[in-house]
């Protein structure tokens, strides 16, 4: 019930179903024997004799249960997860027509609900839908052994162009190295990573903070919102008179999730987020720190620097200068490394032309604009973070170590040559 990536287990039955009403019993059956399943199958007593039968008993790849004699659903349906096998598939059925109730029913981590009275047909379709999601490739099976790239990019100032560069990198993860890979933006409130990605955001992420028990991979699967065939996004737009209330679990979570569900993931992560919830950046692989060549952005480098080599010793560093001009610079390149006692790692370059025709278009910089500067530099980017990624899943390199090249014989950068048209 609350793994859909993983699919279906082998061995159990292929469908149960625990229905109240007469009429429901005879769609129940004579389904199942359109489906070449045995009609015993079907048994009455609705949710409360699921649960029980359920509790001693394995659990079937296709459960129908009938909520019509519960009191409370949602609670019924929680403690039906709590003996349900991962990877079942749950279709409820119920006489309420509410849409909160049906939201909210989706976010426990049901399949489908149906409202009675209703068809075979109906219930056809609902079993068809849940045996394709089911059937479906999954990331570990598709993507062979690649373990999981995690990526944090935070921006030293606000303005500084985080979410662009966060945006492209999952694109470029997703289109051009093929990975399935979720992006979360975690400006709950002013976030424009759906807004850069023509997207609606959606309520997803605010869903998954006000209820972090119900985050599993159906959660996922309903909440985040496709960019492209393998790139989803998971964002809201909270309204600014409703705080941020929670202890981070959520966020933890959602991170969790996505090492299980994804190849990759990019956080677009607000500076403001690293004082509340230190631990989100515990397990990221490489952060990626945004900045201009100012005397504020100087300063907060490196107390970002310092913070993240105290709180997260494993995560390789990456240093971006983005939109720099030719001249009339407030700090040269120069002096702003001797600053931060560090070097730049990618100097991506001014580009108001560029970035205007991205924003029409409603893409990423490195889609629209395929063949600037700007993209080449973005590539880059998404080049060293594979090969800093690659080195500390391989253990080369000492914490801390200033970025360099794979060691493995191997450059991720040779998929992407930054001279070349994406």
């Amino acid at each position: 019930m609350n793994a859909p990536w993983k699919g279906g287990a082998s061995g159990r039955d292929p469908f149960s179903a625990f229905v109240c009403d007469d009429n429901t019993f005879d769609v129940a059956r004579s389904v199942c024997e359109t489906m070449g399943w045995a009609p015993e199958k079907v048994s009455r007593g609705g949710l409360r004799n699921a649960i029980q039968s359920l509790s001693v008993s394995a659990s079937p790849n296709i459960l129908l249960v009938d909520l019509s004699e519960s009191g409370d659903p949602l609670n019924d349906i929680n403690a039906l997860a709590e003996v349900c096998e991962p990877g079942t598939m749950v279709i409820a059925i119920g006489q309420i027509n509410d849409v909160r109730l049906y939201r909210d029913l989706m976010l426990s981590g049901l399949h489908d609900y149906l409202l009675k009275p209703f068809g075979p047909d109906a219930l056809r379709d609902s079993i068809a839908q849940a045996q394709a999601m089911m059937n479906t490739p999954k990331a570990d099976e598709a993507g062979g052994t690649q373990s999981h790239v995690s990526t944090a990019v935070i921006g030293t100032r606000g303005g500084v162009g985080a979410t662009t560069i966060a945006t492209s990198i999952a694109w470029i993860l997703s289109d051009r190295i093929g990975r399935l890979t979720a992006m979360l933006d975690l400006d709950v409130h002013f976030g424009t990573g759906a807004l850069s990605l023509d997207l609606e955001p959606g309520r997803g992420l605010t869903d998954a903070i006000d209820n972090p028990s119900r985050i599993d991979g159906l959660f996922l699967e309903r909440a985040m919102i496709k960019a492209n065939e393998k790139l989803s996004l998971l964002s809201a737009e909270a309204p600014i008179s409703n705080p941020l209330m929670t202890d981070g679990t959520a966020f933890y979570q959602l991170q969790e999730e996505f090492r299980n569900a994804f190849e990759a993931t990019v956080i677009d992560l607000p500076r403001n987020m690293l004082i509340n919830y230190p631990g989100l950046i515990h397990d990221i692989q490489v952060v990626v720190i945004v900045t201009e060549l100012t005397l504020a952005a100087a300063r907060d480098t490196i107390r970002l620097l310092a913070w993240i080599k105290s709180n997260a010793p494993q995560s390789r560093i990456l240093l971006v200068a983005n939109r720099v001009h030719g001249s009339g610079l407030e700090i040269s390149k120069k002096d702003f490394e001797a600053s931060v006692e560090g070097k730049i790692d990618v100097v991506v370059p001014a580009d108001p032309k560029a970035a205007a025709q991205a924003s029409k278009l409603g893409k990423p910089i490195v889609e629209a604009v395929r063949s600037s500067k700007v993209s080449s530099a973005i590539k880059d980017i998404a080049n060293l973070v594979l090969d800093q990624a690659e080195e500390v899943m391989t253990g080369d390199g000492a914490d801390g170590a200033a970025p360099a090249k794979s060691k493995s014989g191997f450059s991720f950068s040779s998929l992407l040559p930054s001279k070349q048209k994406a």
